[in-house]
C-alpha cells in the first residue's frame, strides 16, 4: 500500500480505479505558409467552433450545477472576441507567415505570462483561461479530439491540474473523485468538484505513474489522504467510513423540504455560513432556508489589493440571486487578528485579537467601508440582503455605522442607483456588547451572537492558543447565561437573536437554545439537515 496526502476540498470517501488524466501534448510546429488567407479562415472557422463547443459546454453546466457555476465558458467565449487576442494571432500568421496553430500557442504563452506578471490576483487566474481558450483552438486546428475518454465504469481522476472545461466533460455518473497535485480551493475546478458533491483532493503528492492505472485507490476528501492498493485493514476501515456516510446522508435526505419547526410549533430560522460565492451551492444542496453568515472579509483575504466595488458587487449579487429571494446576512469586513492582509499594512500588535480590527478598522478608515457599503447596498436590489457589523461594543459606534449607512444610500440616490433599505444588525461577541444589548436592541433588527469570540473574551482565553485548549470551553454557564440575557432584550425590544458561531452546530446544545428562545441558528453547510433533525425532535414545552 502507498499513502498519499493533500488538502481536502470536498469531503466523501470515494473507493475505485484509478485513471491517469494526462492532456493532450500537442507537439506545435512552426510552419511556414505561402496563403495567408487560406490560413486565416481556417483560423477562424476553428475560432467558431471553438465558440460553438463552449455554448454547449455552458449549457450542460447551467443545467447540472447552475449559472454562477456556468458563467466560466461564457467569460471563454467573451475571450475568443477579444480585439487584443485576436489581432496577435493576425498579426502573427500575417507578418510571419506562420501556421494558425504556431500563432495560436506563441499567443497564449506571451498573454498568459503577462497575466502572470500583474500584481492583481484576478488578472492572474486569467492566465489559466487564456491557455485553456488556446489549448481549445489548437486542438481543433490539429485535428484533435478535445473531448474527455468516456470511461466504462466509475474513476478516481488524478491530474497535474484540470481546467474547468476538462472536469465538466467528465460523465458525472462515472466521476468518483478528483486528487490534482496543484490547483487551489478557490478555483473554478474546486467550486465545480464541491457543487458536483464529489470529493476532492488538491495539492496531492501522488506521483502520476501511467503504471497506477486501473489500480485500486481510497480517496478520504475528508481527511486529504489517498490510498493506493489499500491493505485489508485498511480497506475495511474505510468502506466503514464510506457506508456511514452514505447512511447518514441518506437519513437526513429525509428532511430536505421539512419545516424547521419543534415540536410544540416554535418555528426556527435554520440558516447556513459561507465564505464565498461558490459556496451557494452547498446551502441549496443542504436546503438551508438562507444565508446566516457570509464572511465578506474572505474576499479580501483572497486578494492582493483591496478588492473593488464593482468586484464586491458582483460577488454580493451573485450570491443574493442564487438565494432566489431568502435571506443572506452578510457580515461587513472582519479583517484583524488572526486574519491579516499584507496591503491593509496593518501594525504588528502585540494583542492583536483586541486590537485594530473588525469595525474598528471601518470606523478609522471610512473609505474602505464606505466601498463594501455601496457594493452592499446596490446588491440588496437583486435578493434578501441584510448587513450586519462585528465586534461592536457600544452604541455609540452603531450610531457612527449608521450615520455611514445614511452617507452611501445618498450618494446611491444621487447617482440614481437602484437599491433596498436591508436589515442592519449586530455581532454580539464581547461581554460589553452583551452588557449593553438592552440599548443596542433598540438601534437595529436583529442580533447574531457570535460564540468563538464571545467565549475567548468573557474567559479570557486566547482561542488561537493550542497550550489553553483545555481552558476554552463554550459550555461554560457564564457564556450560556450571556446568551440568555442577549436573547432576552432583543425579545423585549421587539427584534430577533441568532447564533452564527460554532456553537450554532453543537447538537448537545441545540435544546437548551431552543429553549432561551434562539430564533436562529446559523452553521456550515453539511450540518443544517443535522440541526434540523434535532430541531424537530425538540420539544421547548417540556
Amino acid at each position: 500500500m502507498e499513502k498519499f496526502s493533500g488538502s481536502s476540498v470536498f469531503g466523501g470517501v470515494a473507493i475505485g480505479k484509478l485513471f491517469i488524466f494526462q492532456k493532450n501534448e500537442n507537439k506545435i510546429e512552426r510552419r511556414h505558409i505561402e496563403d495567408v488567407e487560406q490560413e486565416t479562415a481556417r483560423f477562424e472557422e476553428a475560432r467558431e467552433k471553438a465558440i460553438g463547443q463552449l455554448k454547449e459546454l455552458y449549457d450542460k453546466v447551467f443545467e447540472d450545477v447552475g449559472e454562477a457555476n456556468a458563467m466560466i465558458f461564457e467569460v471563454h467565449q467573451m475571450m475568443l472576441e477579444d480585439m487584443d487576442y485576436l489581432d496577435s494571432i493576425h498579426y502573427m500568421m500575417k507578418e510571419q507567415q506562420i501556421n494558425a496553430e504556431f500563432a495560436v500557442a506563441q499567443t497564449s504563452d506571451n498573454f498568459a505570462r503577462m497575466f502572470e506578471a500583474m500584481d492583481d490576483a484576478y488578472m492572474q487566474g486569467r492566465a489559466a483561461d487564456v491557455r485553456d481558450i488556446s489549448e481549445r483552438l489548437i486542438q481543433i486546428l490539429s485535428g484533435a479530439s478535445n473531448r474527455m475518454e468516456s470511461f466504462g465504469e466509475p474513476v478516481v481522476v488524478a491530474a497535474e491540474d484540470l481546467a474547468p472545461s476538462e472536469t465538466v466533460q467528465f460523465e458525472k455518473d462515472k466521476l468518483l473523485a478528483i486528487v490534482t497535485r496543484e490547483g487551489s480551493a478557490n478555483s473554478h475546478t474546486a467550486i465545480l468538484a464541491r457543487t458536483m458533491d464529489i470529493p476532492a483532493v488538491i495539492q496531492a503528492d501522488i506521483r502520476l505513474d501511467p503504471a497506477y492505472n486501473g489500480k485500486l485507490v481510497i480517496v478520504d476528501g475528508f481527511t486529504g489522504d489517498i490510498y493506493l492498493d489499500p491493505d485489508e485493514g485498511t480497506r475495511k476501515l474505510m468502506e466503514a467510513k464510506q457506508a456511514q456516510c452514505m447512511e447518514e446522508k441518506e437519513l437526513l435526505e429525509a428532511f430536505k423540504g421539512k419545516e424547521d419547526v419543534t415540536l410544540d410549533g416554535k418555528q426556527i430560522k435554520l440558516y447556513a455560513n459561507i465564505a464565498n460565492p461558490g459556496d451557494v451551492a452547498n446551502v441549496l444542496r443542504n436546503d438551508a432556508k438562507g444565508i446566516g453568515l457570509f464572511r465578506s472579509e474572505f474576499l479580501y483575504l483572497e486578494s492582493n489589493d483591496f478588492p473593488t466595488e464593482e468586484a464586491q458587487f458582483q460577488a454580493y449579487r451573485t450570491v443574493a440571486e442564487n438565494m432566489a429571494g431568502k435571506k443572506v446576512i452578510i457580515r461587513t469586513l472582519d479583517i484583524g487578528a488572526d486574519k491579516t492582509v499584507d496591503y491593509f499594512k496593518l501594525a504588528k500588535e502585540d494583542n492583536p485579537a483586541m486590537g485594530y480590527r473588525a469595525i474598528r478598522i471601518c470606523l478609522k478608515q471610512p473609505e474602505i467601508f464606505k466601498t463594501q457599503l455601496r457594493a452592499l447596498y446596490r446588491a440588496s436590489n437583486y435578493g434578501e440582503i441584510a448587513i450586519m457589523f462585528p465586534m461592536v461594543t457600544s452604541v455609540e459606534e452603531v450610531r457612527q455605522i449608521k450615520q455611514i449607512v445614511d452617507e452611501v444610500k445618498k450618494e446611491l440616490e444621487s447617482l440614481s442607483i437602484p437599491f433596498k433599505d436591508v436589515e442592519l444588525g449586530v455581532m454580539i461577541e464581547t461581554p460589553a456588547a452583551v452588557m449593553v444589548s438592552d440599548d443596542l436592541a433598540k438601534e437595529v433588527d436583529f442580533f447574531s451572537i457570535g460564540t468563538n469570540d464571545l467565549t475567548q473574551y468573557t474567559l479570557a482565553v486566547d482561542r488561537q492558543n493550542a497550550k489553553l485548549n483545555d481552558f476554552y470551553q463554550p459550555h461554560h454557564k457564564g457564556i450560556l447565561r450571556m446568551i440568555q440575557m442577549v436573547v432576552d432584550n432583543a425579545h423585549a425590544a421587539g427584534i430577533w437573536a441568532g447564533i452564527c458561531g460554532e456553537l450554532g452546530a453543537d447538537l448537545s446544545l441545540t435544546e437548551t437554545f431552543l429553549k432561551m428562545g434562539v430564533d436562529e441558528l446559523s452553521v456550515s453547510p453539511s450540518m443544517a439537515l443535522r440541526l434540523r433533525k434535532a430541531i424537530r425532535e425538540t420539544d421547548t414545552a417540556s
